[in-house]
């Protein structure tokens, strides 16, 4: 019988690059028409992998879905994937660390960039008002020797450092699984998180949404930063306590930010962080580019092959399922 691959949701123009791969293997893609959680159990009953980009593959998903063997993610996070669930059930979980690395850190670079220089600001104000209308009286820095804090030191925390460092920024880092020897081997230095937040006039954040780092930055957080601070977030919504932001910005706590994510995945047009007048705001497009969505299509299909194969995947969750997995590799 051919095995089947269910995709619950894609935000690329056509899912042609996996479906190559995965009918190459031997397989069926089937593309669901909704994301929602009874469209998804319907469809996870007869599927024998499943691959998700935003849609939510709850306990109830992967639940239903008794033939299937293995859940691949498009992306890093896999915060919405039931992962307990699917090792207790034997299910192999992969996902794509390294893909967008270039994109994000780019992304990163062009908030800091875009706010600094008010290049949005006087972007809206010259089509609007004319040429020479923009005043002078706001801050703009010279990011010589300005200090650029990165929260989570993984692949792409790492290359908006040495990105930051090309303009000559002092640059630190908080993560308390990358030792100071590591950092300071690219020329960053390892502080504490409340030492990171009272130091930096930029601070991006690039931690998994995990129960410790939900809402890491809060009130309590804002309150440590310089007034003239910009956060940057182009990891996930969740890390952000949302209010808290919102008085930070209200009252001058913290000069700015620039978002790429917020808590809600699909925010209305009337939310009150996108509407501020103090954020930058992108609609989580900072993995994007032609040749990262390529590559990450065709890698997350790959993965769903390998593991159909018996063979072990590169990017794999969950390890303790390998000693049960309902489809054994290695």
């Amino acid at each position: 019988m051919t095995k089947k691959v269910l995709v619950t949701d894609y935000v690329w123009p056509s899912t042609d690059p996996e479906r190559e791969v995965i009918e190459a293997g031997g397989a069926e893609l089937i593309v669901s028409p909704s994301g929602d959680e009874d469209t998804l159990i319907e469809l996870a009953r007869d599927v024998d992998g499943i691959m998700t980009c935003f849609a939510k593959v709850t306990e109830n998903v992967v639940r239903a879905a008794e033939r299937c063997v293995v859940i691949s993610r498009y992306g890093v996070g896999v915060d919405n994937i039931a992962v307990d669930t699917a090792t207790e059930l034997g299910i192999v979980v992969t996902y794509v660390p390294d893909y967008c690395v270039d994109e994000v850190s780019d992304h990163v670079i062009g908030l800091m960039l875009g706010w600094n220089r008010r290049i949005v600001m006087h972007n809206d104000d010259t089509k609007r008002n004319g040429w020479g209308n923009a005043g002078l009286g706001f801050r703009i820095m010279r990011l010589r020797d300005k200090t650029f804090g990165v929260v989570g030191f993984g692949r792409i925390g790492r290359a908006a450092a040495e990105k930051a460092k090309a303009f000559g920024m002092d640059t630190v880092a908080s993560d308390p699984f990358v030792s100071e020897e590591d950092m300071a081997a690219v020329g960053v230095r390892k502080v504490e998180l409340d030492e990171l937040l009272q130091e930096s006039h930029f601070v991006t954040l690039h931690s998994p949404l995990i129960p410790p780092t939900a809402n890491m930055m809060s009130s309590d957080q804002f309150n440590l930063m310089r007034d003239d601070a910009f956060l940057i977030n182009c990891a996930r919504g969740g890390l952000i306590d949302e209010d808290a932001l919102h008085d930070a910005l209200t009252t001058g706590k913290i000069a700015g930010a620039g978002l790429d994510v917020l808590v809600d995945i699909d925010p209305p047009l009337d939310h009150r962080i996108i509407q501020h007048d103090k954020v930058i705001v992108t609609p989580h497009t900072a993995f994007f580019s032609q040749e990262a969505t390529l590559e990450l299509e065709q890698r997350a299909a790959a993965e769903v092959i390998r593991v159909f194969n018996g063979e072990m995947p590169d990017n794999l969750v969950n390890p303790p399922v390998l000693d049960h997995a309902r489809q054994p590799v290695s």
